[in-house]
């Protein structure tokens, strides 16, 4: 039997995302981003996304289609983020693809959009050790997860509490003026700075946390660390270097990130750490990984920045593992969810 031919459709939260991809190969991955519509706000708007999502789903199917040189009909199944994200966003990819599904006659298959971000490494990397431990750090979510299977057994060891790595990264740069989405104006403007220059915090890292948060995050006491931090340097008439405090600020990220992380590695024995979401393109983040990982004989694999943030790409792929392994395909009634648990690889 050939490889399997999937279409993926991404629209959680601002991104419409289609990708096409054969077995572990990537043939199209077509993205129409709403974040300069949802600039002026400091954030993401759901009702904006969602009807960005409307209005740019059919322009980017065929684009991907274009792009990958086939007709829709050749596809061999559907995949589509089931959730969690934005209920309404989610809803225009999840209606989309059981349109398709229904006119195609071919398979859907809901999946989770955490463990999409797991799945798209191995469109670059190749199929993925199991059992491996994957961090994913994005706006939304800071979790650690030990993977076993990537179509059935992702168990969670931990998530964020409050603030999410990547929602930090928009707080702090909202907060210094800097502008959205705050990850990658945080990561150029660290680049002039000093990352020893400010001593931040590090969430849930002292003993007492570890006994009931081992594996979780904080970054919420982060975030007005930095924000008390400023205030302070303005109270007093002091020039506030703002590199310096993206500097400072992001190691303190990275720090806690790549301790948990390798830290549930070693708890769990594996060897493998998969880092993907949003964050995990942080250029410092890699660094630090890759630095830390080598001395404690981890193997670390990180896609490339573009398919860390979200995409269609990342769905595809997982929904390629899925008929791979002969997984059971969803109902044509799948619903959406906002808040799905990544216990629910397949809905």
């Amino acid at each position: 039997m050939s490889e399997p031919l999937v279409l993926g459709i991404e629209t959680s939260c601002d991104e419409t995302g289609v990708g096409i991809v054969r077995g572990h190969t990537l043939l199209a991955d077509a993205i129409a981003s709403s974040v300069e519509q949802h600039a002026r706000f400091g954030g993401v708007v759901p009702e904006v996304a969602s009807r960005a999502h409307l209005e740019a789903m059919v322009p980017t199917i065929q684009r991907a289609c274009s792009t990958a040189g086939i007709a829709l009909r050749d596809v061999d199944a559907i995949a589509v983020t089931s959730g969690p994200g934005l209920a309404g966003a989610l809803l225009v990819g999840v209606a989309a693809a059981k349109s398709l599904a229904l006119a195609l006659d071919k398979p859907i298959y809901g999946v989770n959009h955490l463990a999409a971000h797991v799945a798209v490494d191995q469109l670059e990397h190749g199929a993925l050790p199991e059992p491996s431990i994957a961090m994913l750090v994005s706006g939304g979510h800071s979790s650690l997860l030990k993977v076993t299977d990537l179509t059935t057994g992702v168990e969670p060891m931990g998530a964020t509490i409050d603030d999410a790595a990547g929602e930090a990264f928009d707080k702090v740069a909202r907060l210094l003026g800097l502008g959205f989405p705050g990850g990658p104006i945080i990561d150029r403007t660290a680049t002039s700075g000093s990352s020893i220059a400010i001593d931040f915090p590090r969430g849930l890292s002292t003993r007492k946390d570890l006994e009931r948060h081992r594996f979780d995050f904080s970054f919420s006491g982060l975030k007005t660390a930095v924000a008390r931090w400023v205030e302070a340097q303005q109270r007093a008439g002091a020039e506030i270097n703002i590199p310096d405090v993206a500097a400072s600020f992001q190691e303190a990220v990275v720090d806690i990130l790549v301790r948990k992380a390798l830290d549930a590695c070693q708890s769990q024995g594996v060897e493998d750490l998969v880092i993907g979401g949003g964050v995990a393109a942080n250029s410092r983040l890699r660094v630090v990984a890759e630095e830390r990982a080598a001395k404690l004989g981890v193997r670390v694999r990180v896609p490339r920045p573009g398919l860390c943030t979200d995409n269609g790409a990342m769905v595809a792929a997982l929904g390629s593992e899925m008929v791979a392994r002969g997984r059971t395909p969803s109902p044509l009634d799948l619903p959406a969810d906002s808040s799905q648990p990544i216990e629910s690889v397949l809905v």
